[in-house]
């Protein structure tokens, strides 16, 4: 059976670049069919095309930044890559990022587990195709950048956890800060402890909640 590889970048070029370092014999010794996507809208609908029709995807490549899909709130790689955990379960994905900011690199690990997180910086067209076999073959790939940001986020104490999260994705949502506690298990006074501590790491403690959530966006933390 052919491998079944989605690749998701917003500049055709790069995709068919992989493309092609994946279709060189010496890869895999093994036939795939590519599924060529340029945004969040269309690799959504690919992917559940795809299950429905109950074929499975083998292998993701997704860039973080694409362009949104903001209908389903899908807005990035990241969110591309949550939605194959729960339609492909099998799937091994491979992130690629020119971010290593701590909390999009937190977030991603915590959130997807992805099995090859690579900076961009680190990667070239001789070390790619290999990359990407050693994932196929099982292993967890991370590149030196993005281990390094890993261990910063482990040093530091940046108290950050799911709920954080929540908090963001309902300002982005235009829940205010009174309803909250209808949505998430917290007390008001916890929401708003943890929303002005966000601010403070996020904005040094000063900005709007326009502001927040489009440097949050801009993190990759929505």
């Amino acid at each position: 059976m052919p491998l079944n590889i989605l690749i998701v970048d917003d500049h055709p070029m790069t995709v068919d670049s992989y493309v092609n370092l994946l279709s060189d014999d010496s890869f895999n010794k093994t036939e795939a069919d590519f599924y060529k996507n340029y945004n969040c809208e269309s690799a959504y609908k690919k992917i559940q095309f795809l299950k429905n029709q109950n074929q499975n995807i083998d292998f993701a490549i997704l860039d973080v930044n694409l362009p949104a899909y903001p209908e389903l709130n899908i807005l990035s790689g990241i969110d591309l890559a949550a939605v194959i955990r729960k339609t492909h379960p099998q799937c091994k994905i491979l992130l690629l990022t020119m971010h290593t900011e701590v909390f999009i690199v937190n977030r991603v690990l915590s959130d997807i587990k992805p099995e090859g997180f690579i900076y961009k910086g680190e990667i070239n067209f001789e070390s790619f195709p290999s990359t990407c076999e050693k994932i196929l073959s099982g292993e967890t790939i991370y590149s030196s950048e993005i281990i390094k940001s890993q261990r910063a986020f482990s040093k530091k104490d940046y108290d950050w956890d799911q709920f954080d999260t929540k908090i963001l994705s309902l300002l982005a949502k235009g829940v205010k800060t009174v309803d909250m506690p209808s949505h998430i298990p917290l007390s008001m006074s916890s929401i708003e402890k943890r929303k002005a501590n966000i601010k403070s790491r996020l904005l040094l403690g000063r900005g709007s909640d326009t502001e927040l959530i489009n440097k949050a966006r801009q993190l990759g933390l929505l």
